[in-house]
């Protein structure tokens, strides 16, 4: 697989398009929410910054949409995870491909993370 990417559009096109498709509903679901989103690639990912900070991570894989929003994001929405039987692990959650991307969680861990940049910006 490419390595190098200029922008999220040139990542999303390698992917079939079943993967493609959760990626974009991802993308538009964020955007959607935070319309002033930064996009930029980060770790080789689709990544978002808000106020100039990091956000989140996205990335494609072939059963799974992976989702990243650091240790923090994860760590308080845990419960959630395994209540939907999501695997996860420190920085990270898996949504399988085969099922619906779960954009009322997104939509959750997003908000938390928006609200941990704004009191660190405090």
């Amino acid at each position: 697989m490419k390595t190098t990417f200029k922008n999220i559009d040139d990542y999303i096109l390698l992917f079939p398009i079943n993967v493609q498709e959760k990626l974009l509903e991802l993308r538009k679901a964020l955007h959607s929410q935070i319309p002033d989103l930064e996009e930029y690639i980060g770790y080789q990912m689709p990544a978002f910054k808000y106020k100039c900070k990091p956000l989140v991570y996205f990335a494609g894989y072939k059963k799974h949409i992976g989702f990243y929003p650091g240790a923090e994001g994860i760590k308080n929405f845990e419960t959630d995870f395994a209540e939907r039987n999501y695997k996860f692990s420190k920085g990270a959650v898996q949504f399988p491909i085969d099922e619906d991307i779960p954009l009322d969680l997104i939509n959750k861990i997003v908000s938390f993370k928006i609200k941990e940049i704004e009191q660190k910006k405090s």
